[in-house]
């Protein structure tokens, strides 16, 4: 024992070889790299705040050298010429993207908790379904979607685009992985302590897993956040804010300022939402592939 511990304390008095050389050219690295993945944010918010003439200079420039808010002016005037309120299509977007992805993250987390922490006939064959699923794009099962909700009698209804965000196969697979994580020891403590299978699950495995489904809610809520749903929704009094906004861009040159300010906007909420949970991103991607 001794001889272990004296190696473990000569491993943990060596320091890490790091020269000054190789610290500067990561730093250098990064930052290059962090620079290049800004330039499109730069870019967009800069177009929208260029008045018309700057738009088409050639070749293009990155900063805007007379920042004008007419640009922004221009979308809600066109928004407020609109027979349906612009509130309306606020509301439609909102409500669909809140609803889908608390029912989303409902659903896959039950489903995910069942067949990490359940034996039961045909749970392999199930998870393989699950995985395949995850091959097939959204252009894929568009037509098929779109016959089950004529089908059923689905279209033109909100539902139409909530009932297929429930089921994605991606968030399933996330929660599954990191439900396996969680020690059989602790749920099986808890059932003994008298716990219910809801109590365990909601109390013990879900702040198990609480940056997993943090992701899941941030990638759910950007992909309904941009869902447009012309494909189901064909009353404009449901039609959602992206559809709206995708009309004005539809304008041509002369709308080209519009255009730039409507692709700000959209931006917004996803990378507002995006950087006050990116620690939780970030310790999702790390521990990823830890097992117990």
């Amino acid at each position: 024992m001794s001889a272990v511990s004296a190696v473990f304390r000569k491993k943990k008095r060596a320091k890490p070889n790091h020269s000054a050389a190789g610290n500067f050219l990561n730093m250098l690295l990064l930052v290059l790299m962090g620079a290049f993945m800004v330039v499109p944010l730069v870019l967009s918010i800069s177009n929208s705040l260029k008045p018309l003439e700057e738009l088409f200079v050639f070749p293009p420039r990155l900063l805007v050298r007379n920042p004008t808010g007419k640009n922004y002016h221009d979308v809600f005037v066109l928004m407020s010429e609109s027979w349906v309120p612009f509130s309306r299509y606020i509301f439609n977007t909102v409500f669909i993207t809140l609803t889908g992805t608390l029912g989303h993250l409902i659903i896959a987390s039950m489903c995910a908790y069942a067949l990490a922490k359940h034996k039961f006939p045909g749970r392999n064959m199930i998870f393989g379904i699950i995985v395949t699923a995850l091959m097939f794009s959204g252009q894929v099962t568009a037509i098929p979607n779109y016959l089950i909700m004529s089908k059923i009698g689905w279209l033109d209804h909100y539902v139409a685009i909530v009932v297929p965000a429930l089921a994605k196969p991606l968030g399933l697979f996330l929660m599954k992985q990191f439900m396996e994580q969680i020690p059989d020891t602790l749920l099986e403590a808890a059932r003994i302590d008298g716990a219910s299978e809801v109590h365990t699950f909601f109390r013990i495995a879900m702040p198990q897993v609480k940056s997993a489904w943090l992701t899941l809610i941030i990638f759910s809520f950007q992909d309904l956040w941009n869902a447009q749903g012309a494909n189901y929704i064909y009353s404009e009094e449901l039609k959602t804010l992206p559809y709206a906004l995708s009309q004005i861009a539809a304008g041509g040159i002369s709308r080209a300022g519009a255009t730039a300010a409507v692709t700000v906007i959209m931006m917004i909420v996803p990378i507002v939402i995006f950087v006050v949970s990116q620690s939780n991103i970030i310790e999702t991607m790390a521990s990823s592939g830890i097992k117990e």
